[in-house]
């Protein structure tokens, strides 16, 4: 048969797990993306098929970017199983388009044919996985040979019942809104959920979780205290508001990026004020800025509370936050602190 090409977007997850639920994987792979928590799953599971605990060390060959040289990968490729019918190599983290062109060639010419007994797997979780099809050798390999599978984050659906689920593993129940709430504070990440679940259930001494079991033993994003210092400035609690930074302050977080934070937050209050003032819903802000329906239903309900004149002057106040933090010899963290006083101010004013 012949094989999909790359720039089809073929459902590669869904070959993936097909491959290994009838023990015929492909002979090279390609994993990628931000939900390394699955990338390290179904890596487990190839791994789990090909391999056995006896032979495992005669087998299995890792490489990465202190031990990946030409010569040792073609070898780890071509090597015959011992006591076993599989081996499997794996490629942590080496850009093998930024290789020069001798060892590309190689590299192309060994994807080309690898052994019917073999599974070659490239692994990216520090490195982005970027082709560059001007090396058209090496790039006619991988569209021709490779298996690309991008591990995106999961939608928010899904993870609320794949939270569900880990809970109810533990012994607990937890709410739709609780689960959404938890997505929200971590970053929506399956490995960040998965150390927050295991504590939250530790934590808590009852069957069913309460917001404050999350709260007392999670420790949010940026962007998620950014959410809930909008929130607590647009019902009044403007000394809760700057605790909250005083919080993102403690957690080392850069006040640059603090600020950046601050910015993106009330451009997206302002847009979804004009939105609101024009009849339109949330879905219309999710498309615009690619959010997920919870933190854009979010922002639409933060937008109800401040007024288009707020949302412009917030614009503008963080802008001159910027240049001050840039330019002046005043404290960065000081000068957070006055921009949340001036927003305070700016939102007492209806």
């Amino acid at each position: 048969m012949a094989k999909k090409m790359y720039d089809e977007k073929p459902d590669t997850l869904q070959e993936l797990k097909t491959a290994i639920r009838s023990g015929m994987p492909a002979n090279l792979y390609i994993f990628h993306g931000e939900e390394v928590f699955l990338l390290h799953h179904y890596f487990e599971q190839l791994k789990k098929l090909l391999l056995d605990d006896l032979t495992e060390s005669f087998n299995f060959h890792k490489l990465n970017n202190e031990t990946f040289d030409i010569q040792t990968f073609a070898d780890s490729v071509e090597a015959m199983p011992m006591m076993a019918e599989h081996t499997l190599v794996q490629v942590d983290d080496v850009d093998i388009f930024k290789l020069p062109e001798p060892e590309r060639n190689k590299i192309a010419e060994v994807l080309s044919d690898v052994p019917e007994y073999c599974t070659v797997v490239f692994t990216y979780e520090t490195h982005e996985w970027k082709p560059d099809k001007r090396y058209k050798n090496l790039w006619d390999a991988i569209n021709a040979h490779a298996t690309v599978v991008e591990f995106a984050k999961q939608n928010q659906r899904d993870l609320i019942a794949w939270v569900s689920k880990h809970f109810l593993a533990r012994g607990k129940r937890i709410s739709n809104d609780l689960c959404a709430y938890l997505i929200e504070i971590t970053g929506g990440t399956m490995t960040a959920l998965a150390g927050e679940i295991s504590k939250i259930a530790s934590y808590s001494g009852a069957s069913e979780i309460v917001k404050a079991d999350i709260d007392a033993v999670t420790e949010p994003v940026l962007d998620a205290v950014v959410f809930q210092m909008t929130d607590l400035m647009g019902s009044g609690k403007y000394g809760q508001a700057l605790q909250k930074l005083q919080q993102l302050l403690k957690m080392q977080q850069e006040p640059l990026v603090i600020l950046g934070a601050i910015g993106s937050h009330f451009r997206r209050i302002g847009t979804a004020r004009i939105l609101l003032d024009n009849g339109r819903n949330t879905s219309d802000l999710m498309k615009l800025y690619g959010m997920k329906e919870y933190p854009a239903r979010k922002a639409m309900d933060a937008a109800r509370y401040f007024r288009p004149e707020f949302c412009a002057k917030a614009a503008e106040l963080v802008l001159e936050t910027d240049y001050k933090i840039k330019t002046s010899f005043d404290e960065p963290e000081r000068l957070l602190e006055l921009l949340i006083l001036q927003l305070a101010q700016e939102a007492r004013r209806g």
